[in-house]
């Protein structure tokens, strides 16, 4: 279950950025993985009660990337990632309208790749792909849509990220929404909500220095309730340090809906990720919702094997949580394990019984540690 590890190569292009320390989260929080504590209930300000709304509600559409930079994925890998990355604009596309950030100087080979699917593209200088981290994470109060801009900065400032920086708030612009503001340095994949105030998010990433020094858990679930209409956080650890992410919460556990957790787990005893799986799986197993109910958990365990042309890449993000639900379809990855890839379809199946199950080969995405989940941000409905 590898994810994204530190690109040297693209630090290196980038003039020198500094590593920050990724292990080094706030002080204070130590060993307060076990906390499960109500935030501070659902904040109104100015007038307003913003709500991010669970995944699987409706959608206006899906934004995406179009950018695969050779400095940061390598020659050999970008022509893959950039087919990886049509196959699920077309495949979204199919369930709903695909909005697409392009770089100029690839809008070309885009419109080849994606032809006459139902996806715009729009010219806009970019760094990366990753657009659940650089673009806005949307939220609605009664009809109307904002997008927050959590201030990307390259994941603690170990990438370069000058056009990215800059994603959140072009979005909201063409989108024509208001932008929210904060003070919070946050990526959409750091957190997991049921749309209910509910959420799951892990300490390793929000609370790291690289991000927010100086913000305590209490300062954060108090932004946080108001941005994003949260009454109850459930932290995980995470782990800091071991990927670029710093351990993003939908790499370990989806809500499928309300009251209902994918969670992964990492089955490699080598894997850095092994021990705090089953750590996350405890904490899910005891934890309630906003309501005081119980969660269902339902694991999701990665491939046991991986298609051979792929088994050098040590940062291959074999895992099946970080999968997309749009409006009604679930687009997922397979790994060419034909018992796992059928595992994970029946969970799913069971889990979105309205929903057509899409498999796709994402592996040139999944070589670069992310997968579907992270190449996607979903605009609601009104």
């Amino acid at each position: 279950m590898q994810r994204r590890r530190f690109f040297q190569v693209s630090m290196a292009v980038a003039g020198g950025l500094l590593l920050a320390a990724c292990d080094d989260t706030n002080e204070g929080n130590e060993g307060s993985e076990n906390r499960n504590n109500p935030g501070p209930g659902r904040i109104q300000r100015d007038g307003r009660l913003w709500v991010m709304p669970e995944e699987g509600d409706p959608h206006t559409r899906t934004w995406m990337a179009f950018a695969a930079n050779a400095a940061i994925w390598g020659d050999d890998l970008v022509p893959v990632v950039q087919r990886n990355l049509a196959t699920i604009a077309q495949s979204i596309a199919r369930f709903e309208p695909v909005s697409m950030l392009v770089p100029p100087s690839d809008m070309d080979l885009a419109r080849g790749l994606i032809g006459g699917a139902d996806v715009e593209l729009i010219a806009a200088p970019l760094d990366d792909l990753w657009m659940r981290d650089t673009g806005p994470v949307f939220v609605r109060d009664n009809g109307t849509i904002a997008g927050v801009d959590f201030n990307f900065n390259g994941w603690g400032n170990k990438q370069e990220h000058t056009d990215d920086a800059k994603v959140a708030q072009f979005i909201t612009g063409r989108a024509g929404v208001e932008t929210l503001r904060t003070d919070l340095v946050f990526e959409g994949g750091g957190v997991e909500v049921d749309g209910e105030g509910t959420a799951i998010i892990t300490e390793s990433c929000i609370l790291n220095n690289n991000r927010n020094p100086g913000w305590s858990k209490d300062a954060v679930e108090e932004e946080l309730g108001y941005l994003l209409g949260l009454e109850k956080i459930i932290w995980l650890p995470g782990i800091a340090g071991a990927d670029i992410t710093d351990g993003h919460t939908d790499f370990y556990a989806r809500f499928a809906g309300p009251g209902v957790v994918v969670a992964g787990l990492d089955n490699d005893p080598d894997s850095y990720d092994y021990d705090v799986t089953r750590r996350h799986l405890e904490i899910l197993e005891g934890a309630t919702d906003v309501h005081g109910n119980a969660l269902q958990i339902e694991v999701m365990e990665g491939p046991s094997e991986i298609r051979p042309e792929y088994e050098e890449h040590t940062d291959f993000a074999a895992g099946y949580i970080n999968f997309y639900v749009c409006n009604g379809a679930v687009i997922a990855p397979e790994f060419g394990d034909p018992e796992a890839d059928s595992a994970a379809r029946e969970t799913l199946e069971r889990l979105f019984p309205d929903r057509e199950i899409v498999q796709i080969d994402i592996d040139g995405i999944a070589a670069g540690g992310g997968g579907i989940h992270c190449t996607t941000q979903q605009e609601p409905a009104a």
